[in-house]
């Protein structure tokens, strides 16, 4: 059983600093453009203090809290995806050589060892998932396992979550039960931390500890599960893949079609999304073509392309690909569903729309899966 100890709030800087003084890049939340977004860390000066987010469909919102905590708030348009599965990458180039011939090479991207300090529990579980996808499966994604292989992830219990937030219904929050390397619980005067390895205990054995006493594990223990009481939101349960399929024609498919703008904004910020696509860039002399690939959603009507036809040319039917997919076929490749209820879809949606609200109307009031 891992032991609970407690880092008192002005020591928080020598975390940073043994992570650094390790050979690790740190990242760490910052207020930025009105959000919070991870970017590189150097300083605890740096890190959003007395921020809380307020959010609700198509809605996101920072504010000023009366406390100086530095992790108050749940959650941004980020995950920790884009560190491994990268926006965009260079796969490999062909160059014409003297002889007009191409040489192909592949391209090998430069690995820096990175600690993400402030990873929530759903980004935790869709980590979980990203790696079942990419490096667990009969085929290996050898860019997104160098950088696996080299993160370190600092986790942060919730203590707040936003009206956005439904974790809780899907099993993956608010408190963090896996995937971490070091887990922080934050109190007004420091953290409840631990080490989940001995990797993690080489760096927190560099740091000032003491014993976490009854008052502060109660305390952090009453915190967590005032951040579950405060979603709202559910799904109908959490395999709904039958449901589903069996309610393709449902009238709920059309009338999303007249609030979806299939933006692909709910598939830009959601942290289990792996579709991508595939491009060659050529320069105008035409001695050589690089070729990379970079997110793409499955409201693209080039991600149903096939052979002169668009299978999904409708925004209902990109729409229900992927409620379908995430909610159910997920089940049958990964065996759960796609979603972690971090409520980003949710939020960062221009029309509002609610994956819950729209998988009650199709699963009916009623209905209570798996």
């Amino acid at each position: 059983m891992m032991k609970s100890l407690f880092l008192k709030r002005e020591h928080f800087q020598s975390l940073i600093n043994a992570l650094k003084s390790s050979g690790y890049k740190v990242i760490g939340p910052k207020e930025e453009h009105g959000t919070i977004v991870y970017k590189n860390l150097n300083f605890t000066e740096e890190l959003p203090q007395g921020v809380q987010d307020e959010q609700s469909p198509g809605k996101y919102r920072l504010k000023k809290i009366n406390n100086g905590r530095w992790f108050s708030w749940s959650n941004g348009p980020q995950a920790i995806k884009p560190n491994l599965f990268s926006p965009r990458e260079f796969i490999w180039r062909a160059i014409r050589d003297e002889k007009n011939k191409l040489q192909f090479t592949q391209i090998q991207p430069e690995i820096t060892p990175t600690a993400i300090i402030g990873v929530r529990a759903c980004d935790l579980a869709a980590l979980k998932l990203q790696d079942q996808h990419f490096i667990e499966g009969e085929y290996i994604d050898q860019y997104y396992e160098a950088r696996r292989k080299k993160l370190f992830i600092i986790g942060v219990n919730c203590t707040h979550s936003a009206d956005t937030c439904f974790c809780a219904s899907t099993g993956d929050g608010p408190e963090a039960s896996s995937g971490y390397d070091i887990l922080l619980t934050e109190l007004d005067t420091g953290f409840i931390i631990s080490s989940a390895n001995e990797q993690a205990k080489n760096i927190t054995d560099q740091l000032e500890l003491v014993a976490a006493n009854n008052e502060q594990l109660a305390e952090a223990r009453q915190q967590i599960q005032h951040a579950a009481t405060q979603q709202k939101r559910t799904l109908p349960g959490r395999n709904l893949r039958d449901m589903l399929f069996s309610r393709l024609d449902h009238p709920q498919w059309e009338d999303l079609t007249k609030r979806c703008l299939a933006c692909g904004n709910c598939t830009a910020v959601c942290p289990t999304c792996f579709c991508h696509s595939e491009h060659d860039e050529t320069p105008l002399n035409g001695n050589d073509v690089t070729h990379y690939r970079q997110w793409s959603s499955c409201f693209t009507q080039e991600h149903s392309y096939m052979h002169g036809l668009v299978i999904r040319a409708e925004t209902k039917l990109q729409y229900r690909q992927w409620l379908t997919h995430k909610l159910g076929s997920w089940h049958d490749q990964y065996g759960r569903a796609g979603c972690v209820g971090c409520g980003r879809c949710i939020t960062w949606c221009p029309a509002g729309i609610d994956i819950t609200e729209e998988a009650h109307a199709i699963c009916g009031e009623d209905y209570c899966g798996d």
